[in-house]
């Protein structure tokens, strides 16, 4: 079953409160900090993410199960841990990209 994690919003410029990730060659907001759930994402030339993911919003799911989600998607990109206990994957649904969060 898939809960409703945050909603992911490519900028091209700064937004107050974002942190870098020099791993994954991006600037991101804190969902936490965020009244409407939103993740503010600036990604930097070498980032890995496709370019689906760095042009389009997108929904956010925590799931219960990543191997059981994964299952029949279009994977994109993914899975991979960016903070220990979070495995994040993006998938392509309805033509836009989907993120799915698995806390261990």
């Amino acid at each position: 079953m898939r809960k409703l994690h945050h909603f992911g919003i490519p900028v091209t410029n700064p937004v107050a409160g974002e942190t870098h990730n020099d791993e994954l060659h991006l600037f991101c907001t804190d969902v936490a900090a965020s009244p409407n759930k939103i993740e503010f994402l600036r990604f930097e030339k070498g980032c890995p993410f496709p370019e689906l993911v760095q042009t389009m919003p997108h929904i956010a799911y925590e799931v219960e199960s990543m191997d059981e989600e994964l299952k029949d998607a279009k994977l994109i990109y993914g899975p991979f841990i960016p903070v220990p206990g979070m495995t994040v994957a993006f998938i392509e649904e309805e033509g836009i990209p989907v993120e799915l969060d698995y806390f261990s």
